[in-house]
């Protein structure tokens, strides 16, 4: 890759006042402490640059990994530190948990240093595994939009106080690879002669990731290469930012009332569009949650309300209770509010998974 490439890629991190690097020790994030290396040293003014390496003692290589990341960002004249994901290793759900892991670590080390972005080396090829494995899960669309260039890093909570928080404003983890193979950054490495580490884990059958990984050869010869998926992607994510300025109108045109319960006109809400009004539907549960929600209860419950329409007859009432909220469903109006204790307390043990919509993406 080419200085003025890259220094297009990193352009917009100018102003930064400092940038915290995610160094595995692989070819991706390798090529990313190089290539930010050589476009900072030809700024008279820029983000003072850090690497942090996560150890996350599952291999017993990993130690030596990152000090090879050390040597080389003392090389590249870049201050290294490695954090460590100590404690016991969970039997199941263990890349979920190291990659939640690996952010609280990074979001920690980023707040003491003062970077406001968490750099990675994602590429083209992790976007469109992503795409895969969004697709495998049933995801919607928010999902199927994979990874954006910058988004607000939602595991940073614990590493500030809120008053902290409130003042310096969100971490951003920030992709600039996304558009740029991992072959064009492995020739990189290549050609100034640096070596980098392989992950076995990366091709472990375990792990879904890796099993999709396998695949991508047999898909590229049917057409369905990594270019295909990610340019997929990113038109999904025009889609994605149209829907949800629908939604922000939406609100206003069903009446949103803000109080102790967010009430809406029932009879606006049920003519919008069923995606609008599913996620406007959800916005509101969100904001009294007792946690994330689920995109196949969120449709149910949405369609027991579609299904309640024309009005109900005077007197009857539509009430369900999901993510320990409670949606109430009266006359012409809509209520949504924090169920009472012992209805949230009995939503909040059932199983959940991630929000459905934002941008809490990553791979």
């Amino acid at each position: 890759m080419s200085a003025a490439e890259a220094a297009t890629l990193f352009a917009s991190l100018k102003s930064a006042p400092a940038l915290l690097l995610a160094v595995s020790g692989g070819p991706d994030s390798s090529a990313l402490m190089l290539l930010a290396a050589r476009w900072r040293a030809k700024l008279k003014r820029g983000p003072k640059l850090y690497a942090a390496t996560v150890d996350h003692r599952l291999r017993p290589e990993s130690g030596s990994e990152a000090r090879a990341v050390g040597k080389l960002a003392k090389r590249l004249g870049i201050p290294h530190r490695t954090l460590s994901w100590t404690g016991r290793k969970p039997a199941t759900g263990l890349q979920a948990a190291a990659r939640s892991a690996r952010y609280r670590l990074l979001a920690r080390a980023a707040r003491a240093l003062g970077a406001r972005h968490i750099v990675t080396g994602h590429t083209l090829d992790d976007q469109a595994e992503t795409v895969l494995l969004r697709m495998a899960r049933g995801s919607g669309l928010t999902g199927l939009c994979a990874m954006v260039r910058e988004t607000p890093l939602a595991e940073w909570a614990d590493a500030a106080r809120p008053e902290r928080r409130r003042k310096e404003g969100p971490l951003l983890i920030v992709r600039p690879f996304l558009e740029i193979s991992k072959a064009r950054l492995m020739a990189t490495l290549d050609a100034s002669a640096i070596a980098f580490a392989d992950d076995p884990s990366n091709r472990d059958p375990r792990f879904t990731r890796a099993r999709l990984r396998q695949l991508m050869p047999m898909l590229a010869g049917e057409g369905l290469d990594a270019r295909r998926l990610a340019l997929m992607a990113r038109r999904l994510q025009r889609a994605e930012a149209a829907i949800e300025s629908a939604v922000d109108a939406a609100g206003s045109e069903a009446g949103w009332r803000n109080g102790g319960a967010i009430r809406l006109d029932a009879e606006k809400f049920i003519r919008l569009p069923a995606e609008v009004a599913l996620r406007l539907l959800g916005r509101a549960i969100e904001r009294a949650a007792a946690g994330p929600l689920r995109l196949g209860r969120l449709e149910s419950l949405y369609e027991a309300l579609a299904r309640a329409r024309p009005a109900p007859r005077k007197g009857d009432r539509i009430r369900r209770t999901l993510a320990g909220v409670m949606v109430t469903l009266a006359g012409a109006e809509l209520t949504i509010e924090r169920a009472p204790p012992r209805r949230a307390e009995k939503a909040h043990r059932r199983p959940l998974t991630t929000r459905i919509y934002g941008h809490a993406r990553g791979a």
